[in-house]
């Protein structure tokens, strides 16, 4: 019997405060790798998640906007639902909306309010029904999303204020303490699930994977205030806590990609991929867990800005590409473009472009690249 899936989506979730939180860093730590730079396709969750269960970028894939989700192309891209339905697993999912994950072979699908609805309560019963199945030696998947960061922002933040509104970006220190009060009610939701765990003994058989889909602006670029605008690093450097009883503890600091989840969960659950349709983006991430330090492969993300409108374009106009160390971005909207050193600019406030750095060369070469294999006309 293969092991089973729970994938543990905190929406919003900041890589920093993941870094200093005990209860993330503790949830099933003995047996947990920790990646504290893993950059998704999108600053936004239903692109950032398509690519995720894809193992692919949205502009090959048809999930490249907010406009997109229901244009992914299933014929030419499998999910990895596609593969764990096919591999009789019994799927379930529960999700805030039904544009962040697609229905297609899910035998339960919930679309849960967290304004009506105790989401601790409500997957809490779904964790039962997981153990039920265990009991009767049937697999299971199931993602779990946890949304009350974004609400918190949405409610407080994106209703109240634009991406161009002083009064928020002069207030830093009340944009942290905001964040913060919805972060640590992220903590104690994820400390309650930990708990369900522990009491209902899925550590052992399962796969268990908690991961932000983004990051999320407190004001340090003015032109975001939350996320989804632009590519900087407070919303698309995300962390990944991936939990198998068969791993070793570990910290991965070295750059990986959303994209290359996907691959792991199925070389880890000795899956193959399906020749038939289009190859990955992704690349597995076992050879790195298990220290055989594979190369580092760039990250590449998009989104698109809506600038002064009120609603985001249907297509990136934002973009950038990246290592652990260096990041070209290029504004396809106002033409212009950004170089920053990551090891030492971290806030990417010195701006390096046309200084003559041989490796704004070599990041414009596999930006093009990608650009090649875009759909997106």
């Amino acid at each position: 019997m293969k092991k089973n899936l729970i994938l543990i989506c905190i929406d919003g979730g900041r890589v920093d405060r993941a870094k200093n939180s005990s209860i993330i860093q503790n949830f099933g730590k003995e047996h947990s790798v920790f990646f504290s730079q893993s950059i998704p396709y999108a600053p936004y969750t239903n692109s950032a998640l398509y690519a995720l269960i894809s193992g692919s970028y949205g502009n090959r894939t048809g999930c490249y906007s907010y406009w997109h989700s229901h244009k992914f192309n299933h014929v030419k891209f499998k999910t990895i639902i596609d593969y764990l339905h096919e591999n009789n697993f019994y799927t379930c999912a529960d999700v805030p909306s039904d544009l962040i994950m697609p229905r297609r072979n899910f035998d339960e699908y919930y679309v849960s309010d967290e304004s009506n609805i105790n989401l601790k309560t409500h997957h809490y019963k779904l964790l039962c029904k997981m153990k039920k199945l265990v009991d009767s030696k049937q697999n299971f998947f199931l993602h779990l999303h946890y949304s009350g960061i974004h609400e918190g922002i949405r409610d407080s933040v994106l209703k109240s204020f634009t991406n161009f509104s002083d009064e928020y970006f002069k207030n830093r220190k009340q944009n942290e303490e905001r964040y913060d009060r919805l972060f640590t009610d992220a903590e104690k939701y994820l400390e309650y699930i930990q708990q369900k765990l522990d009491e209902l003994n899925l550590w052992e058989n399962s796969i268990i994977i908690i991961f932000s889909d983004h990051g999320m602006s407190l004001g340090e670029k003015f032109g975001e205030r939350a996320y989804g605008a632009l590519c900087y690093e407070s919303t698309i450097n995300t962390f990944y806590s991936y939990f198998s009883s068969d791993l070793k503890h570990n910290e991965i600091t070295s750059q990986v990609r959303s994209v290359d989840f996907m691959p792991t969960i199925l070389e880890h659950l000795e899956i193959k991929l399906d020749t038939n349709f289009e190859p990955l983006d992704g690349v597995s991430l076992l050879p790195l867990i298990n220290n055989q330090n594979p190369k580092e492969n760039f990250a590449y993300t998009e989104t698109g800005n809506p600038l002064n409108s009120k609603m985001p374009p249907k297509k990136p106009n934002t973009k950038s590409i990246r290592t652990s160390e260096w990041k070209l971005i290029v504004n396809e909207h106002n033409n212009t473009k950004e170089l920053y050193d990551l090891k030492h600019d971290s806030l990417e406030e010195n701006n390096l472009i046309n200084t003559g750095l041989e490796i704004e060369n070599i990041l414009w070469k596999e930006f093009l690249k990608i650009q090649e294999r875009s759909i997106i006309n």
